[in-house]
C-alpha cells in the first residue's frame, strides 16, 4: 500500500463517521462492533504511547496527533511521546504505557507490553476491510472478490478463506497470485468468465481496478486502497456503498487485536 500523506489524514473525524455510519448501513454494526465482535476484545483504560519514528522518509505531518484521535475516540488514555526513537520508546515505557504504538516506512505496529501482543498495520488492516466486505447483509452469495494479492489484501484474503467465503483474486503480479492460490486455496478471477460479486475487497494503490463487468447492481466495495479503485460513474450507477478511509479503521483493527 501508499504511504500516507498529510493530505490523506485531514478531517479524519468526517471521514470516520460517514464510513462508520455506510459500515452500519450494510452491516449492522459499527467498527466498534465489528472489532469487538472479530476479536473478542474491548477497550478497558489501556495507556497508549505514541513513539514518532524519525528514520526513512521522515515522520509524517499529523500522523502522531492522528493515532492519538483515534485512542481517545475508541476510549483509551494515550499521549505523544517528547522525543522520538529510541528516547521516545524510553520515555513511553517509563510513563506507564499499555501499548507502544510505532512506525516507519515498512512497518507500522501496535504492541501491548502487558500481554505481548503485537500486530502490523498491513495485517489488521486487510482483516478488518475484509470483514467488513464478508458482512454484507445484501449479499447474493458467499462468493467474495479480493483485488490485490500484497501485504494487506493477503492478510484478507486469508482471513476469508478462514471464515469458508468463496474467494477469487486478481493481482497483476503473477507470481502473488500464483502464491495465494497455492497456499490459500482461492480461485483466479478471470475477466472472461463475466462472473459478478456483490462483495468486494479492494487492497491496491492504484485508482480503476474495479471494472463494471465486476460487480452486481447493490454490492459493498471495502478499501483502504488510496487512490480509490471504484470509478465514481460506477460506484453511481450500480448503487454501490463504499467504506474507504485511510488510517481509522485499520489503527482500530489493530489496537482492539491486542487489547
Amino acid at each position: 500500500m501508499a504511504l500516507l500523506t498529510p493530505q490523506d489524514l485531514e478531517n479524519l473525524s468526517v471521514q470516520l463517521e460517514e464510513n462508520d455510519a455506510t459500515i452500519k448501513k450494510v452491516t449492522g454494526l459499527d467498527v466498534r462492533g465489528i472489532c469487538g465482535e472479530l476479536y473478542g476484545t474491548k477497550p478497558d483504560s489501556q495507556k497508549i504511547g505514541i513513539i514518532p519514528i524519525s528514520s526513512g522518509e521522515g515522520i509524517i505531518g499529523n500522523f502522531a496527533s492522528s493515532l492519538l484521535f483515534i485512542a481517545q475516540y475508541f476510549g483509551l488514555n494515550g499521549f505523544i511521546t517528547e522525543h522520538p526513537d529510541i528516547t521516545g520508546y524510553y520515555e513511553a515505557v517509563s510513563q506507564g504505557a499499555d501499548i507502544i504504538l510505532m512506525a516507519d516506512d515498512h512497518m507500522f505496529v501496535a504492541h501491548n507490553l502487558r500481554n505481548g501482543r503485537i500486530a502490523s498495520n498491513h495485517v489488521a488492516t486487510g482483516v478488518i476491510y475484509a470483514e467488513i466486505a464478508s458482512r454484507f447483509r445484501e449479499a447474493t452469495s458467499k462468493d467474495i472478490l479480493v483485488i490485490g494479492l500484497g501485504r494487506v489484501g493477503y492478510a484478507g484474503a486469508a482471513h476469508l478463506v478462514r471464515k469458508g467465503f468463496n474467494v477469487y483474486a486478481c493481482d497483476p503480479n503473477r507470481a502473488f497470485l500464483e502464491k495465494a492460490v497455492q497456499e490459500l486455496g482461492i480461485s483466479p478471477y478471470c475477466r472472461e468468465d463475466r462472473k459478478r460479486f456483490s462483495m468486494v475487497f479492494e487492497a491496491t494503490p492504484n485508482p480503476d481496478t474495479i471494472s463494471e463487468g465486476m460487480i452486481e447492481e447493490r454490492c459493498l466495495v471495502s478499501t483502504p486502497g488510496i487512490p480509490c479503485g471504484l470509478p465514481p460513474e460506477i460506484g453511481r450507477k450500480y448503487r454501490v456503498d463504499l467504506v474507504m478511509e485511510p488510517l481509522v479503521i485499520g489503527v482500530a483493527s489493530m489496537l482492539y487485536s491486542v487489547m
